[in-house]
């Protein structure tokens, strides 16, 4: 009965289009009202205790990060970096935004601030050299969704607090799974354009490619910076947020010169903006988590998942086709904060290593970002890239099935996780 209150509070608000933030709210007094636990001095605490998180100032630092990257034209001169190495090929333009998507990935840590500005820098381009539009937009969002996976990602940083689990080995663990991801949409990629009868650019000459590496070198550091420095130690993941902020600010402003002292108004509303969202969203989940602990209901999944203990690959399919189908409906940040506190004993009790399920977890959640009906990044590359919804998802269709494809295999293969997690910090 008490899953029953919290899950039908949630939907019923929803449905009613309450934003979902309030609507976490709405489900936590009514699991409050069920456990006849009311006191809004209780709710106040929790919400503000939610947003109280050191780790969390790395969400707004990212942010300011990757808003930064758009405007000062770092983001511009890692695509013309790529373009300059591969766009010579067939299909060579989707080639360079699958190698700017992981670049970027590598930088902002936003699925959604990466697939704008794919899309804003490349899909004319693509149409312009003959590819389907559908198809393009396609590709532009499911590359989108590799920002969430590469380090740095705002959606480790939010499981990582949620669960306590080590934000830097989060991180580490997921560079390999991420680079997995973009050679699964470069085969798939390969393969739908091998009958498009595209005449591609010349191939740039070895001073051109020295030129615009030149260029982007500068862009390019930022990713290096930061895992080195995770990895040596120098710096946590919140102080490699504030790194990537200063560092993109003085590259922008100093070195490339494309921001002035009148843009940084306009940068820093943007970022407070979509931080604020993002904040008060994790305040409001942290609520309905405490009530979550205090009704006990990871006991219950526990209780409802039994017969899939015994077999951690056989548990682990069945929890991602749940975070699936949670996925179509509801945006990442929620389905993390409101999943993380009743799957984390259920993992833990399988004996899974929370690193590794974290891994997956914001995968499957990265995925869902392109799956309709909701999918955010769809709706980005559809309002930005002046689509239809319909069509930028019959597009995605091929790349969405190979990304939830190399998700299952690595669910099969734990390997092809947990072995370069170890590599990569011991």
């Amino acid at each position: 009965m008490t899953i029953v209150v919290f899950v039908g509070a949630l939907l019923l608000a929803m449905a009613m289009g309450i934003p979902i933030a309030f609507s976490l709210l709405a489900s936590g007094v009514a699991l409050m009202w069920h456990l006849d636990l009311f006191d809004a001095q209780i709710l106040a605490q929790n919400l503000i205790g939610g947003a109280d998180s050191f780790p969390l100032l790395a969400v707004p630092f990212f942010m300011l990060a990757g808003e930064i990257m758009n405007v000062g034209g770092l983001s511009r001169r890692i695509v013309d970096f790529a373009l300059a190495l591969v766009g010579h090929v067939k299909g060579g333009l989707g080639y360079v935004t699958i190698m700017a998507g992981c670049l970027l990935s590598a930088l902002s840590g936003s699925a959604v601030a990466d697939a704008a500005a794919l899309t804003a820098l490349l899909l004319p381009m693509m149409v312009k050299a003959g590819h389907d539009k559908s198809r393009a937009g396609g590709l532009i969002a499911a590359t989108g969704v590799i920002g969430p996976v590469i380090p740095p990602s705002i959606g480790l940083v939010i499981f990582g607090v949620a669960a306590n689990v080590s934000i830097s080995k989060l991180f580490l663990a997921a560079i390999v799974p991420g680079i997995l991801i973009g050679a699964a949409l470069w085969l798939t990629w390969a393969f739908l354009v091998r009958r498009e009868k595209i005449v591609p650019p010349p191939r740039k000459s070895a001073a051109e490619i020295l030129t615009a590496l030149r260029k982007a070198l500068w862009a390019l550091m930022l990713p290096v910076i930061i895992l080195v420095g995770l990895r040596m130690g120098v710096f946590t993941p919140t102080e490699a947020a504030v790194v990537a902020a200063v560092y993109a600010l003085f590259v922008s402003a100093v070195i490339y010169r494309e921001i002035s002292w009148r843009d940084l108004y306009g940068i820093f509303v943007a970022a407070a903006k979509t931080s604020a969202i993002v904040m008060f969203l994790i305040a409001a989940a942290m609520v309905s988590a405490w009530l979550i602990t205090v009704a006990d209901l990871p006991s219950k999944v526990v209780g409802l998942l039994q017969p899939f203990m015994d077999n951690k690959i056989l548990l682990m399919a069945a929890i991602m086709v749940l975070v699936m189908a949670v996925g179509t409906a509801m945006d990442m940040t929620p389905t993390i904060l409101i999943l993380t506190p009743v799957l984390m004993p259920v993992v833990n009790a399988a004996g899974i290593d929370p690193v590794y399920f974290g891994v997956m977890f914001i995968i499957n959640n990265s995925i869902g970002l392109v799956t309709p009906p909701v999918g955010t990044v769809l709706n980005v590359v559809a309002g930005v890239g002046r689509m239809s919804m319909d069509d930028v998802t019959k597009g995605v269709v091929p790349f969405m099935i190979a990304e939830f494809a190399i998700m299952f295999m690595m669910v099969l293969f734990p390997w092809l996780v947990t072995w370069p997690a170890k590599l990569f910090h011991g």
